[in-house]
């Protein structure tokens, strides 16, 4: 009796295997980001290096996903607490709010764009194109198993209350809210 309760708390003292392999993954793609914004420190004193300024919709689309990020933590909370219909309207919300980010983001690239800043020319524009791509890449990720967990929350009649999935959801929206805060200050800051 006594050897299984230790043996109980041990494996709860254990990183699920899911959790490892996110943080893992979020490791590397941190490296990934490090080095693209250190090489564009690097070569912005290239002659031609073109510089940009920070479209408006920048701002909402940062104040847009600081909001999303409180909101799956409010959907996380919320699922644990059994309360499914909160639950439900919270993910729903920050479904909303990740798309919301997403079109906040394409007007400030339009802008960016109209103003010439284009990916032709100095690697100013380049970078910036690459670096915010490879972001957008992984936030489409995140709205994609926002998505999933939208429909999860309003299809299934059996409720497996296994929060496991909505903290690894969590923890990559938070992942990607903070990469994002990185970006935006650095492009503020790095001209």
């Amino acid at each position: 009796m006594i050897e299984a309760n230790i043996k109980v708390n041990e494996q709860r003292k254990k990183i699920h295997p899911h959790k490892f392999t996110l943080w893992v993954a979020l490791g590397s793609i941190v490296m990934m980001f490090a080095g693209l914004t250190s090489a564009y420190i690097v070569k912005r004193d290239q002659p031609n290096w073109t510089t940009f300024s920070i479209p408006r919709a920048f701002w909402y689309s940062t104040a847009t996903i600081l909001v999303s990020s409180v909101t799956i933590q409010m959907a996380l909370k919320a699922f644990k607490e059994r309360e499914m219909m909160r639950y439900r309207n919270l993910v729903t919300l920050t479904a909303v709010l990740g798309v919301a980010f997403v079109v906040f983001q394409y007007l400030g690239f339009k802008t960016i764009w109209n103003s010439g800043v284009t990916l032709k020319g100095s690697g100013g524009g380049q970078f910036l194109y690459i670096i915010a791509g490879l972001h957008a890449a992984h936030v489409l990720g995140g709205i994609i198993a926002l998505i999933v967990m939208f429909i999860k929350a309003f299809a299934s009649k059996v409720r497996r209350y296994n929060s496991i999935p909505i903290e690894l959801m969590a923890t990559y929206w938070h992942f990607v809210d903070l990469l994002w805060i990185y970006l935006f200050i650095f492009f503020i800051g790095i001209k």
